[in-house]
């Protein structure tokens, strides 16, 4: 008699697994740490670099100005610029980028997902752990970036203290702009296989669009509003929002969400059907 055989069915892989292997594969990349090092020191020069000018050229303005710089907390202006937030969206969304590309390039994506075969499990973990280090990155170089700022301001009496009206909104909105900007960079990279254009596209989604719309016109500034990049401007208001079409600062912070949860998704799902 013939003895039966049974297939022998591998465990599935844990969650909890798969996200602690993409963790070390992340950082067994010496390039990861280089690029967020690399990053956050650029992001805190051009920060510093604002507050330095105002503190170097502070008795060159007149007195009226010296007051309202004061009483208009634009210190918190110097805490995060635009250029600052420009490199941050950059250099996130192009490590996000590469986090998956770089797979494609190597080829180790099918090893992956042969070892794996749940391909959403393991683009869960890869969403979830870009995310988490992302943040982390974005926390550090937003409170660094405050502290350095608002120091070198409170020289002549101008910087102002974390407790401040709208300072924490103003170091929440840059630091979370890396995570979602990190997403974006990584959906992208998920459709287009490719590093050099999941990069370009990036700049154009994030850094371009804000660009060509306009707040003059109702649906162009609805379609500005939209962006994570106005999200930002619009966070960093303490007041209203001085334009024809105003939105509120919830708006934004939904603005955040929606395009963080719409990133992840898209690099979730976009491996489920496709070739490797």
């Amino acid at each position: 008699m013939t003895a039966l055989v049974l297939p022998v069915s591998e465990p599935r892989a844990r969650f909890r697994d798969l996200v602690a292997a993409e963790w070390c594969k992340l950082w067994s990349l010496r390039s990861t740490g280089w690029s967020l090092l690399l990053a956050g020191l650029a992001v805190a020069a051009f920060n510093v670099g604002q507050a330095w000018d105002h503190h170097r050229y502070w008795n060159a303005y007149d007195e009226e100005s010296r007051v309202a710089f004061v009483r208009d907390g634009m210190a918190l202006w110097d805490a995060f610029t635009g250029n600052a937030v420009m490199v941050l969206m950059l250099a996130t969304a192009g490590i996000g980028a590469m986090g998956i590309t770089g797979e494609y390039s190597s080829g180790s994506i099918r090893t992956t997902f042969a070892a794996v075969p749940a391909r959403r499990s393991v683009m869960g973990a890869k969403v979830l752990v870009t995310a988490l280090v992302l943040t982390g990155f974005g926390a550090v170089v937003a409170l660094g970036s405050f502290w350095a700022t608002q120091a070198i301001l409170s020289v002549h009496g101008a910087g102002l203290p974390i407790g401040h009206p709208g300072a924490w909104r103003v170091v929440a909105a840059s630091a979370l702009l890396a995570p979602v900007s990190g997403l974006v960079g990584m959906a992208l990279g998920t459709l287009l296989r490719n590093g050099a254009a999941a990069i370009v596209a990036s700049v154009v989604v994030l850094l371009l669009l804000p660009a060509v719309t306009s707040e003059r016109r109702y649906w162009s500034a609805v379609l500005a509003h939209l962006q994570p990049r106005v999200a930002w401007e619009r966070l960093l208001q303490t007041g209203d929002w001085p334009a024809p079409f105003p939105w509120t600062a919830g708006g934004a912070w939904l603005v955040y969400g929606a395009w963080a949860l719409g990133a992840a998704l898209v690099a979730v799902c976009a491996v489920h059907h496709r070739d490797q």
